[in-house]
């Protein structure tokens, strides 16, 4: 593959991965908007952990913690840390069922066209738009109960639907829920860590003794790119969040959501 589209690929889910804006609808889009090859399960599996690493090391303060509460379960203690990790593992489970099960069905390939995408984007930029504005600010992190993770677990299995955005959804629920903007953001992160990893390695199994040299190659520059846009675009979307809403990632979604439908029917 070009280095070009390569690059460009890996802008698209390295930027899109974590801001609110559907990584998974832009990726599916690019093919389809641009007349490219679609980029293969490899180079899927490349982007998704190249972004894995950037959330990883931006949020490595709370990924320690995380880990040191899966050792602490090990050895039944129950605190802060142990707390976290349980949540985490909690909030992976209703978006693995609910993948399988569209696997399964077959929907899954059926939900992924431009007139999905679009009211996706639209809708879901709209909720997001009305709970960042309706909902409270009386939560943080500490907060987190089991309860509530399987709550945001459930919300983050919306994001199967392409256009929903996963970070865009486990936001907008942790805002329903009342938690304020930064630490709605970092639950969010938090909880793409495992999701990706479970991702990644389902996407994997297709890949066993298939992918050559080129391939590979293709998949170690992908990674690369995309965990260091992944890696700025991160940074920046946590630093506005001080002084911005998610307004103007709403105005995006719904801007892109009209030129889709535009697109589509006419």
């Amino acid at each position: 593959m070009a280095l070009w589209h390569l690059i460009l690929l890996a802008l698209v889910q390295g930027v899109t991965e974590f801001l609110p804006i559907s990584s998974s609808g832009h990726l599916i889009l690019l093919p389809v908007l641009t007349g490219m090859a679609d980029q293969g399960t490899a180079l899927d599996v490349a982007l998704h952990f190249g972004t894995l690493g950037a959330v990883i090391l931006y949020f490595r303060d709370n990924v320690a913690r995380a880990l040191r509460g899966y050792a602490g379960l090990a050895r039944r203690q129950w605190g802060p840390d142990e707390r976290l990790a349980a949540g985490l593992a909690v909030a992976t489970v209703p978006v693995i069922v609910a993948g399988l099960l569209l696997t399964v069905t077959g929907l899954s390939e059926l939900l992924r066209s431009v007139a999905v995408i679009a009211w996706a984007t639209i809708g879901f930029g709209l909720l997001l738009w009305w709970f960042d504005r309706r909902g409270a600010d009386t939560k943080t992190l500490g907060d987190w109960s089991l309860g509530q993770a399987l709550k945001l677990g459930l919300w983050q299995a919306l994001a199967l639907v392409p256009g929903t955005s996963r970070s865009g959804i486990c936001i907008t629920g942790a805002r329903a829920m009342g938690y304020e903007r930064e630490d709605a953001a970092r639950l969010a992160m938090l909880m793409s860590i495992p999701t990706i990893l479970a991702s990644a390695a389902l996407l994997s199994l297709d890949l066993i003794g298939e992918s050559d040299a080129e391939q590979l190659r293709d998949a170690g520059i992908a990674a690369i790119f995309a965990f260091f846009a992944a890696l700025a675009a991160l940074a920046l979307m946590m630093r506005l969040l001080r002084s911005v809403s998610f307004l103007p990632y709403v105005i995006y979604r719904i801007a892109l959501g009209l030129v889709l439908l535009g697109y589509v029917y006419l």
